[in-house]
């Protein structure tokens, strides 16, 4: 089967081949034609296997020699990585059919978002919050809307957006196409689809959660304070070349990738505390071979479509089992093979054994060999956080009796009171 089979128009054709895609992946043959027919659809796909070409190719079909001058297509997605990623994939298959589209996400200047929204760019691809602000302030408008598609389902339930999703819908036409793709289908996301679907085409829903085909999977048993030495004695070796660690918190993240700096690799750091230019440029100089490491959190398990990640690190064992899945699926993308690594502590032995249970496998244990399990490192990974409370206690104190001693030689007064610290 090839493209040219779902009868698509000779301006996406060329798109699909400026890509280099030749042959549909399963996602697209079972979804496309569906889509193209403009039924609601309800699919669960891995991760990598191709869903944006699956929703967008049948949309951008839609809209070919259609009104201009109003937004016709909306996609919601959980993250701004994914929304940028969705945004520039959309422009590489409809960049001969002279469609626009614009993401309309926070952590950048909202200007170059409302004109496009004011003038009606044909598809607008979005993150919740953000797209809220500007419907509260009727900026944008979707009276002429005619597909929403919801991206990474599952996600949204986890981060808490279904409340903003459904506020969105509040704005949107009640006659429309609707699209969910996920690459886990929980029973949540379900009882959303059937409030929101049409008779929709189900595809694989009832696919058990699994990791990508293609991955080789090895658990490395280690005490917590040993974490740190045993991923740099195996970024040591030669074959982890572009490698993806993901920790589960932000501090972890700053402390690990301040750690593997010192020990002299190229390393970037993306979480939720980065503002939106240090994320883009991180993904964009992971992507080009300028670090070889990316430290993240969970904000990256959805929406890092890097080709040639040949490692993906566990450094902290995620606590639900979907996690894991999307995160590992960040190496062997699109049908290629990779490895997923994960260190485990004692402590999140228990953790494991859900995400095999879930995955219906036992996960290869691995050791390194001439790693010294016995050595304690000279410094902890994480600071306690009540020392690090303590610590910008004293900073801030240290700043308020500076800031006195300025006023005094000015002959003016220190603040009136003392700046109040949250422990949050």
């Amino acid at each position: 089967m090839s493209f040219t089979d779902f009868r698509l128009h000779p301006t996406l054709l060329r798109g699909v081949a400026d890509l280099g895609f030749e042959v549909p992946t399963p996602i697209q043959r079972a979804a496309m034609p569906p889509a193209i027919e403009g039924r609601d659809v309800l699919a669960c796909a891995m991760t990598g296997s191709g869903k944006t070409a699956a929703f967008m190719l049948p949309l951008l079909q839609r809209l070919l020699g259609g009104r201009k001058g109003a937004t016709r297509v909306l996609v919601l997605t959980p993250t701004r990585e994914l929304a940028a990623q969705i945004e520039e994939h959309t422009r590489r298959l409809g960049r001969h059919a002279g469609i626009g589209v614009a993401a309309v996400i926070g952590g950048v200047a909202p200007g170059p978002q409302v004109q496009a929204l004011r003038r009606g760019v044909e598809i607008v691809v979005a993150t919740p919050g953000r797209l809220l602000d500007h419907l509260r302030a009727g900026v944008a408008s979707f009276d002429k809307l005619e597909a929403l598609v919801l991206d990474e389902a599952d996600r949204m339930l986890d981060m808490g957006f279904i409340p903003d999703v459904r506020r969105i819908l509040g704005y949107l036409p009640r006659r429309r196409q609707t699209l969910f793709f996920s690459a886990t289908m929980p029973p949540p996301v379900v009882t959303l689809s059937r409030d929101m679907l049409n008779a929709p085409a189900a595809i694989d829903i009832e696919r058990p959660a699994a990791p990508a085909v293609g991955i080789t999977h090895a658990v490395y048993p280690v005490p917590p304070e040993l974490k740190s030495p045993l991923l740099v004695a195996l970024l040591e070796g030669a074959a982890l070349q572009s490698v993806l660690v993901f920790t589960r918190t932000k501090h972890r993240a700053n402390r690990l990738a301040e750690a593997l700096e010192r020990r002299g690799f190229a390393v970037a750091r993306i979480h939720g505390n980065r503002s939106q230019a240090q994320r883009t440029a991180a993904l964009a100089g992971f992507k080009a071979g300028t670090y070889r490491v990316l430290v993240a959190t969970d904000i990256a398990a959805r929406g890092i479509d890097v080709t040639g990640i040949s490692h993906v690190v566990n450094f902290d064992v995620p606590n639900v089992p979907e996690d894991y899945i999307h995160r590992v699926g960040r190496t062997a993308r699109a049908e290629a093979t990779g490895d997923a690594i994960t260190l485990v502590s004692p402590d999140e032995e228990s953790d494991l054994r859900v995400i095999e249970r879930t995955i219906g496998r036992r996960l290869e244990r691995a050791k390194l060999e001439g790693f010294d399990y016995t050595k304690r490192p000279a410094e902890r990974l994480e600071i306690p956080l009540a020392q690090r409370i303590a610590t910008i206690r004293t900073r801030k104190a240290d700043e308020r009796s500076r800031a006195r001693a300025n006023a005094a030689r000015r002959g003016g007064y220190g603040p009136a009171r003392p700046t109040r610290v949250s422990s949050r």
